[in-house]
Formats: C-alpha cells, sequence, structure tokens
C-alpha cells in the first residue's frame, strides 16, 4: 500500500506550509507564500501555482488578477519536511505584486535596505486603480 504523499508534508499548527518558489531556468528566488493542503492538491492537479492567503483567508490562483501565472516545472519537500521549493516558469516575467520580477528586490546595505530591482510594470497597469 502507497503513502498519501499529502501526509508526508508536515504542515503547520494551522494546516500550514511555506513555499519558495523559484525560477526554473535561472534559479532565481520569486517569492514566498503558504499553502493548505487544498492548495497543494489543486497545484499539482492543475500544474499552476495555488496558494493559501493568510490576509485573505482564502484560495489564491497565482495570476488569477494579473495574468502572470506561474506553471510548476517540479516540487520538491526539504529535509525536514516542513518546507516546499517548487520550480516554476514565470508567466508574463513578473512575480511580485509591486510590478517586479522577484518579491526579493531590497537588499540589506549600509544599514538599510536599497531597492535594487526596477518595476517591470506599474501595479496599476496590471490590477487597475483602487476603487
Amino acid at each position: 500500500m502507497t503513502t498519501d504523499w499529502r501526509n508526508k508534508v508536515k504542515w503547520d499548527e494551522n494546516g500550514l506550509v511555506p513555499v519558495i518558489a523559484q525560477e526554473a531556468h535561472t534559479g532565481k528566488v520569486l517569492m514566498f507564500a503558504w499553502m493548505n493542503r487544498t492548495a497543494l492538491e489543486q497545484t499539482v492537479a492543475s500544474g499552476e501555482a495555488v496558494y493559501w492567503s493568510r490576509s485573505r483567508r482564502k484560495l489564491w490562483r497565482k495570476g488569477e488578477e494579473s495574468g502572470h501565472v506561474q506553471k510548476v516545472r517540479e516540487l520538491r519537500l526539504d529535509c525536514d519536511e516542513d518546507v516546499i521549493l517548487m520550480l516554476v516558469e514565470q508567466v508574463g516575467g513578473i512575480a511580485c505584486h509591486t510590478g517586479r520580477h522577484s518579491c526579493f528586490f531590497q537588499k540589506y546595505e549600509d544599514a538599510d535596505w536599497i531597492v535594487v530591482d526596477p518595476v517591470i510594470k506599474d501595479p496599476k497597469d496590471i490590477y487597475g486603480s483602487p476603487a
């Protein structure tokens, strides 16, 4: 009998697991997010990243508003089985809601955080103006 692959993941007390999205062809870390069991199941079934939004308390299909979908190329579970690394193809080249390629666009330098990556597309042009 095969073990249920979802049970191998060590979910935290809220039923979540941290996920790192890494660009498959460059190795660049694009973003960090969370998944619950349903998000992981839907990610595997669809081949596209689905996360759990802690702030909105709902499933979040990456790119559902922006069109910047993450096509999953590979999933890996770390040695402690409590972090997932997801190798993705980032559609449109923008992973961050700020309009940048990566969410990790600030670098610590000289006792400050410096923005080192440019905005590729203005978020207002991606998501529209706030209501």
